[in-house]
């Protein structure tokens, strides 16, 4: 990021509402938009406090700055209309990654019609792509639409999971490790820490390494997780109940030598 820019971009601790409340008393006239992904992904997988969202949206109504829902992880895997739809909370501005293309490269963002509408060819501003609309990626894409919104899809999705989740903090527990999990949807997060962290402290303050020596050891095993300790992980629809019960078997070895 450019210094110019990143010295008019106020970074706050996700979870906090009172410390978003407190800066917009401060900034409020000042701040144009708040981005946030809705359930974070990116320092492994933390959940949104109900209040948190819920004071990001009316304290932006109020001051006039646009809210931003980066869906990129979360678009049609936490739920058929993403986040917004399963928490509740509508933002201004949502966008969304390669998900909606079947994994394809594509993106798409959009959002309240006011703000739509200045953009070309209805308004003066400009943006256009060279991939912009891609036949391949767009039909790729209509293609998982129509999937993901069959009976049941996200239920399956969720439920499935959940299964994993629970699964391997069993498995930990077995072998007293201190681990713990959780899940929205089809994303899911794996902590060696007793509690499910809820603030970027609490995950720092996660076993790194005995992450590492798990990713590792399930590897040889032929389980492929996220490589790092700070990302999430995705369930696909492709996984049942035979890529689980080998996933938690796996664990449960990887486990035993850890403790070894």
């Amino acid at each position: 990021m450019p210094p110019e820019l990143a010295a008019h971009t106020i970074v706050l601790e996700y979870n906090a509402p009172q410390q978003l409340v407190d800066t917009f008393e401060q900034w409020g006239d000042q701040i144009a938009a708040v981005i946030v992904e809705p359930v974070v992904g990116n320092m492994n997988l933390i959940a949104p406090r109900t209040e948190f969202l819920q004071t990001m949206r009316e304290v932006c109504t109020r001051y006039g700055a646009v809210l931003l829902f980066d869906e990129v992880m979360t678009g049609f895997r936490v739920a058929l209309g993403g986040a917004q739809a399963l928490y509740g909370i509508t933002p201004d501005i949502s966008t969304f990654g390669k998900v909606i293309g079947g994994g394809m490269p594509v993106g798409a963002f959009g959002g309240r019609r006011d703000i739509m509408e200045q953009l070309a060819p209805l308004g003066p501003g400009y943006q256009a792509g060279t991939l912009s609309g891609n036949p391949v990626a767009v039909a790729a894409g209509l293609a998982t639409l129509k999937l993901i919104q069959m009976p049941g899809f996200h239920q399956r999705l969720g439920e499935t999971t959940r299964q994993l989740t629970e699964g391997l903090a069993a498995m930990a527990g077995k072998h007293g490790i201190s681990f713990s999990a959780q899940h929205v949807g089809g994303m899911f997060g794996l902590y060696f820490r007793a509690q499910v962290p809820q603030t970027y402290d609490e995950v720092m303050e996660c076993d790194k390494e005995a992450f590492n020596r798990f990713f590792h050891a399930m590897l040889d095993e032929g389980i492929y997780f996220a490589p790092s300790a700070f990302e999430a992980g995705f369930v696909s629809a492709a996984h049942g109940a035979t890529e689980i019960e080998t996933t938690l078997a796996a664990a449960d070895r990887v486990f035993a030598k850890m403790t070894a």
